[in-house]
């Protein structure tokens, strides 16, 4: 039986660790042609719905390469990109994969073998995880709706805009000079994810057919009491709407989300 070969993909910026890849090739440095490259201007550029895309496609792994820190062209570009990737291993790993999937790295253009080493190591710890259950003939059909629930949540305005501001509110202070701890910020953020996943997940479940809190929290694998609050607050952001009630209990059906 052939060995699995993964098939991964590698988001390089295009001034530090493009030119870095680049080296070790005109180097002859020789590492695993497991990876896929897509060059991009900066790492900050990299969305997270696309790499969400990439892995719902069958990607076994996906890296981010970038500029190590103050030498980014773009000022602060690979510090946003670093955020969205904490984000991003914790919808990972709500969907069923990995969060080893998922890697970044800071590569400069003189670090040709630094390159080589971590695609040679990204490469092996992906043949220790095995294929992705969505990858192949035959794809895990939840852990496919889970992906698209998470796509959908990193989409969302909500998580952006507290992608955007985590820098601003947890080293900057405010007008009463008060900034938050990033111990309690990273703990509040995991709850938003979190939350804003099962949002994402009601959503379309009862898209696809009006559902009763019993059955949203049978799929979700809640509480019908905390589907309940998730119901309250999707009613009030326009997600969600009553469709009918049969005997006593209310049946939900998703509304189209502009």
């Amino acid at each position: 039986m052939a060995e699995f070969e993964p098939k991964i993909i590698g988001f390089l910026c295009n001034w530090c660790s493009y030119a870095g890849a680049d080296l070790a090739g005109v180097s002859r440095i020789q590492y695993p042609t497991n990876i896929r490259i897509i060059r991009v201007m900066c790492s900050g550029r990299v969305d997270p719905v696309i790499v969400l895309e990439m892995l719902e496609n069958g990607a076994d792994g996906v890296t981010v390469t970038g500029c190590h820190p103050g030498d980014c062209h773009y000022v602060e570009g690979n510090l946003y990109e670093e955020r969205k990737i904490k984000m991003l291993k914790k919808l990972v790993a709500l969907t069923g994969l990995e969060r080893e999937r998922l890697r970044l790295e800071w590569v400069s253009a003189a670090e040709g073998q630094r390159f080589a080493q971590i695609v040679t190591e990204f490469t092996e710890e992906i043949k220790k995880l095995g294929p992705s259950p969505v990858s192949g003939n035959n794809p895990n059909p939840k852990i496919l709706e889970n992906l698209q629930a998470a796509k959908n949540a990193a989409a969302s305005f909500t998580l952006r805009v507290l992608v955007g501001r985590e820098r601003e509110l947890t080293e900057k202070s405010n007008v009463y000079e008060e900034k938050i701890p990033q111990e309690e910020w990273d703990c509040l953020f995991s709850e938003v994810i979190e939350a804003e996943y099962i949002r994402q997940k009601i959503h379309l479940l009862a898209k696809a057919k009006p559902l009763s809190v019993k059955a949203l929290a049978e799929a979700v694998e809640l509480k019908p009491k905390a589907v309940l609050r998730q119901i309250v607050d999707m009613r009030r952001r326009n997600m969600i709407a009553l469709d009918h009630i049969e005997g006593q209990t209310p049946f939900y059906t998703a509304l189209e989300v502009e």
